[in-house]
């Protein structure tokens, strides 16, 4: 669960993303779609805090699971850039959500309350990408609206052990096939992440500027970091 980047992946950034990213999570769609299902405590309590009537975006959204949450008195809908966990969202589960890039969001200046992005930032292969995907969260919440930012964390404390030394990973997800005599026929993909050091989250929160950051912390192998855009 550990694999660090070879030597030899030299590619460009967006190509990076697209081979260890998007074109995973377009074939692992189905399968990662069935693993999540449980709202995380501090993103559930978030979404609950959200005053009546909010409108708010989850950007990476996945299967849609945040989505549900809450139905009867906020709004939200979703953007992720895989076009099979969007189809999972909007045909299965009939909600409301497209297809974006993170680093450029469909969507006009100051239309949200609030926005979450849980697990998304870390797929960013470089700095800059990793910033702009922040500041484009900010740009669409209006002034005084919130962001709520989940990414991994090097020092977890789950089952997962990363080499502390470097940052970058590609991690091995595993769809179970079809058993053949004594033999398991396994697909295993590998997708590229960033894991944050602590305190790394809120460091790049605060170069974004335009907010202050008035919660942050660690959760389920994630640093998390609840921003407040300026007014």
């Amino acid at each position: 669960m550990k694999d660090p980047i070879p030597d030899q992946l030299t590619l460009k950034e967006s190509e990076k993303e697209t081979q260890y990213v998007h074109e995973v999570y377009d074939q692992i769609a189905s399968h990662f779609s069935d693993t999540r299902f449980k709202p995380w405590p501090v993103i559930e309590k978030y979404l609950l805090d959200q005053p009546p009537g909010s409108i708010g975006v989850d950007v990476g959204c996945g299967n849609g699971k945040y989505l549900r949450v809450r139905t009867s008195d906020i709004f939200m809908m979703g953007t992720d850039r895989s076009s099979s966990l969007i189809d999972i969202c909007c045909t299965e589960r009939k909600l409301e959500c497209l297809i974006s890039d993170a680093l450029d969001l469909p969507y006009r200046d100051q239309c949200f309350d609030f926005a979450i992005s849980i697990a998304v930032i870390h797929h960013f292969s470089s700095p800059h990408r990793r910033l702009q995907a922040i500041k484009e969260l900010l740009r669409v919440v209006r002034e005084g609206g919130t962001v709520l930012i989940f990414a991994w964390a090097l020092e977890q404390k789950g089952r997962r052990k990363f080499d502390q030394n470097t940052q970058d990973f590609l991690v091995p997800w595993v769809v179970p096939g079809s058993r053949n005599s004594d033999e398991q026929n396994d697909k295993v993909f590998h997708r590229y992440y960033h894991l944050f050091r602590k305190g790394e989250l809120d460091e790049l929160v605060q170069q974004a500027g335009d907010c202050s950051i008035v919660q942050s912390g660690y959760d389920k192998d994630n640093w998390y970091v609840v921003a407040q855009k300026s007014t």
